[in-house]
């Protein structure tokens, strides 16, 4: 909230399953103006580790861009009421078939300031125990999943034309300066 920008109506434009879009209407000293708004429940995403030290990253379709992109486990805070660490737990087991012992709270970042309320918060999962996937979805069930040294991921991940920023920020938090050159 600030002291002097106020939002003084807000009319939805679309709802998904996902996320909504509102118009937002805001005042700013003598000026009115209109921001399109995604909103979002917020999202979780998971740098898990397993003993031998390698990163789980899925390999999993992505209709926006038409094609496969690497990506740690995440998710969407799309349970009602769902804490945070409870829906990094889901995903982790959903997506890499694994329950953790071990956890830690990396960060909280904004995805998009300028036009999204998405939230992503990102954990760190050790000592793991490896079971069944449970993908939820036609993507997370056509997705393929591997492990990868810190090396391994960087060489991978070099070669890939783009990658996922939220993959990036994480493993920046565990490994610090992950992809500077060497």
């Amino acid at each position: 909230m600030s002291d002097d920008f106020k939002i003084t109506a807000v009319s939805s434009l679309l709802k998904s399953h996902v996320f909504a879009v509102e118009r937002r209407t805001v005042e700013h000293r003598d000026r009115s103006f209109h921001r399109d708004v995604v909103t979002h429940p917020g999202a979780v995403a998971i740098v898990a580790r397993d003993d031998q030290g390698r990163v789980g990253v899925l390999r999993q379709y992505r209709a926006p861009f038409d094609r496969y992109t690497l990506e740690i486990p995440a998710g969407t805070l799309d349970i009602n009421a769902e804490a945070p660490l409870d829906a990094a737990k889901r995903e982790l087991h959903e997506e890499l078939g694994c329950d953790a012992d071990y956890w830690r709270l990396l960060g909280k970042f904004m995805v998009s300031p300028g036009w999204s309320t998405q939230l992503m918060h990102i954990f760190e999962a050790g000592t793991l125990t490896m079971g069944e996937r449970r993908p939820a979805g036609p993507e997370e069930a056509a997705s393929t999943v591997d492990w990868y040294s810190p090396d391994q991921l960087r060489t991978v991940l070099d070669a890939e034309p783009a990658i996922d920023s939220t993959m990036a920020v994480a493993l920046n938090l565990v490994y610090g300066k992950f992809f500077e050159r060497r």
